[in-house]
């Protein structure tokens, strides 16, 4: 009982740590045409290849189960240490194979936990893609924020 209470403790704030900053934008040099077509009309450049890079299938944040692949691997180091811990303590076969269970359990709910507090990473295909559009429209990126 006290597994399931952890596990969903774990779970819940893990679920509470997904939340994203909203994503990074280009920030463009004042070159010459920045300075011909203005700061509103180069923002709508950029609002307009963002658009482009999302209709084309891409996304700012590169998706990743990081939250799926840490249960994953918690689980099973979490299950292996419990089994061998209890027959290296010499608890038997039967003993080892529950505190294997319930140490696969608590694995699985940290390992969640864990992946979920990794935030998605920037996708350089979209950022390549924006990049790439807006210097066809003749502005230049020093970089993302």
């Amino acid at each position: 009982m006290r597994i399931l209470i952890l596990s969903t403790l774990v779970a819940l704030l893990a679920g509470c740590a997904t939340t994203q900053a909203p994503p990074a934008r280009p920030q463009l040099y004042p070159n010459a045409a920045y300075d011909r077509i203005g700061a509103s009309a180069a923002n709508a450049e950029v609002d307009a290849c963002l658009a482009k890079a999302q209709a084309s299938g891409l996304t700012p944040m590169a998706q990743s189960h990081a939250a799926a692949q840490g249960a994953a691997s918690g689980g099973v180091m979490g299950g292996v240490a419990g089994v061998v811990g209890g027959l290296v303590t010499g608890h038997g076969l039967e003993n080892s194979l529950k505190q294997g269970v319930a140490s696969a359990a608590v694995g699985g709910a940290v390992g969640a936990a864990g992946g979920a507090m990794r935030p998605n990473q920037p996708n350089p295909l979209y950022r390549n893609f924006v990049q790439r559009c807006i210097s066809e429209k003749g502005l230049e990126s020093i970089g993302w924020n």
